[in-house]
């Protein structure tokens, strides 16, 4: 990987990566619980709620820890194009991640989005940052990437939607540029919690006209509130603190690939509480 300047050891260690696997196993329920969503709850409505009700929660808790830095830091030259395509990037995430599971399934919309991720960051870092991946990385992602193979080649067998992959596709390299983009910010100095919150700030205004323009009387029904804040406080705010901070110590391909307990989380999730049953090919991707 390319020579960290920063002070000894900060890429490695096991605390940081353990950061990044407890907010992946947070983000593996997003899945489930739009599935237990009213059913008026449309995917685009889900995306916008969960990012608005997440950036206000990582607004509250930068403000507490004192890490939301002057606006003015995340506008400053060689951070204004990093700022902005974080922000964008996890509007479409939201977007085409819940669009890609409501249309192919929890198991396999998860799968090939977080599957597809390091890809994307990887090639992303490598191009912007000069960070070539480690062998292991290298290794661990082509696996990830056999899998999605593996389950888009089960489409009969596991009811695989060719829309619902290409959208799930679509918010791997989503998340992927929210990832490089976001360690951009965190290599400049900028504290986590404040990082997520203007990023995940700017993401929600770009989807609150989705939320204020659309259906939301889902949200007023117990469920559906119950629903919007398990996705906004726990799967964002919570969630997104413990992946900056272990993103602050780690390079983001290495990241990306860590989230993979996402889907594996939402696999196990799918199969014991939704009664999916992919079949042989889609649970060899799966293992891979």
């Amino acid at each position: 990987m390319a020579t960290d300047r920063r002070r000894p050891g900060v890429r490695g260690g096991v605390v940081p990566r353990l950061l990044v696997l407890a907010g992946a196993a947070l983000w593996g329920t997003t899945g489930t619980t739009q599935a237990f969503a009213p059913t008026q709850a449309t995917s685009a409505s889900i995306g916008a709620a969960r990012l608005v009700l997440g950036a206000v929660a990582l607004a509250l808790v930068a403000g507490v820890v004192r890490g939301f830095a002057d606006a003015r830091a995340y506008a400053a030259a060689g951070r204004r194009g990093a700022t902005a395509a974080a922000m964008a990037a996890m509007a479409l995430y939201q977007v085409t991640f819940f669009a890609g599971v409501a249309r192919t399934g929890v198991a396999v919309g998860t799968i090939v989005a977080l599957g597809s991720a390091p890809v994307f960051a990887g090639v992303l870092s490598f191009a912007l940052r000069a960070e070539r991946p480690e062998r292991r990385w290298a290794a661990a992602t082509l696996l990830a990437v056999v899998g999605c193979a593996l389950l888009v080649a089960s489409g009969r067998e596991a009811e695989v939607d060719p829309l619902g992959v290409w959208l799930a596709l679509a918010a791997g390299a989503s998340y992927a540029t929210f990832a490089v983009a976001s360690k951009v910010l965190l290599d400049a100095g900028l504290r986590p919690a404040g990082t997520m919150a203007v990023t995940f700030g700017g993401g929600a205004v770009l989807l609150l006209p989705v939320l204020v323009g659309g259906d939301a009387s889902w949200l007023l029904e117990p469920r559906g509130l119950v629903a919007a804040a398990w996705l906004g406080i726990a799967t964002v705010g919570l969630a997104y603190l413990l992946f900056a901070t272990g993103l602050r110590a780690l390079p983001a391909a290495t990241v990306t690939t860590l989230t993979l307990a996402e889907p594996l989380t939402a696999g196990v999730l799918g199969v014991l509480l939704l009664a999916e049953r992919p079949g042989p090919l889609a649970v060899a991707g799966v293992v891979l």
